[in-house]
């Protein structure tokens, strides 16, 4: 999101939220009624951490995104599609935390983002992020820094030691990236018989992967975070076709390279509790039945 959208963000707003889903969030305020995706192990450690569930809160957001042009002579972020796939996250988590805001959440925990393609519309993706609003029992203040609830994909279990170690969680954050290789960079040195790295492929797959954890952390230093705990990283790798009879070009071929990272953004929170043990587990496989 953009620092403009940032600014002008409204902690009272639900224009994300359809009639039937407002509807239904007061009625779930009104009643003190939840619904939660936790498990029960999950939800016995989230009442001990002093939270309750309030509420499984959903964003979505069906985005169109048009094909971008690279350039087959060189290797470089197509920045349009980085683009397009963040404005469109960014829209499905806005109106999860939106659902959130109705139900008077401090925060949502165990937040899932997931993409389908959609075979009825070419180059139509759906992003959908889900995840369970809670509510500190004594309205602690564990909203972030933006006024908004924090949002974590953190489990449970993650979420209650976490913050028995004196943490809290501020936003789940993301960097991403779209990258071209061009075909120069995919093949092998002819003639040679021994093994080489290609190293300007190996340069094109750290640059992306440096422009995708620079956007990650930028997200994070956004939200006045201390670090981020949990860092996961999706690397998808695409053939590419393309056309560019207006440079003399005829069709061409090269690699597009998807990176995404994701994590919860932490700062430190005294809470006079002290850290819990880790206690060695040691399991016994048994020999398979024969």
């Amino acid at each position: 999101m953009s620092d403009q959208e940032s600014e002008t963000y409204d902690p009272e707003s639900t224009a994300g939220v359809p009639e039937h889903g407002k509807e239904r969030l007061a009625r779930m305020r009104e009643r003190n009624f939840f619904t939660s995706d936790l498990s029960v192990n999950e939800f016995l450690l989230v009442k001990e951490a002093g939270f309750d569930p309030v509420g499984l809160v959903m964003g979505s957001s069906i985005y169109q995104i048009r094909p971008p042009v690279a350039d087959p002579r060189r290797s470089h972020e197509l920045e349009s599609l980085t683009e397009a796939l963040y404005e469109s996250r960014d829209h499905a988590m806005t109106r999860m935390e939106e659902e959130a805001e109705a139900l008077g959440a401090d925060g949502v925990i165990g937040v899932r983002l997931e993409v389908n393609l959609h075979a009825w519309g070419q180059h139509v993706a759906e992003f959908v992020a889900i995840g369970t609003a809670v509510v500190h029992r004594h309205r602690a203040h564990y909203r972030n820094v933006k006024g908004r609830p924090f949002t974590s994909d953190l489990s449970g279990q993650e979420f209650w030691t976490l913050l028995r170690s004196g943490y809290r969680p501020v936003g789940f954050v993301m960097g991403n990236c779209a990258y071209y290789v061009a075909p120069d960079e995919l093949r092998y040195t002819e003639g040679s018989a021994r093994n080489a790295e290609l190293s300007a492929y190996t340069h094109s797959l750290y640059d992306a992967r440096e422009l995708a954890f620079e956007r990650l952390q930028a997200e994070a230093e956004a939200l006045a975070a201390e670090g981020i705990v949990g860092v996961a990283i999706e690397e998808k790798q695409h053939s590419w076709q393309g056309y560019l009879p207006a440079a003399g070009m005829g069709r061409f071929r090269g690699e597009l390279l998807e990176l995404i990272v994701v994590g919860t953004a932490v700062v430190a929170v005294e809470t006079g509790v002290p850290a819990p043990v880790p206690t060695l587990v040691i399991t016994a496989n048994r020999p398979a039945n024969r």
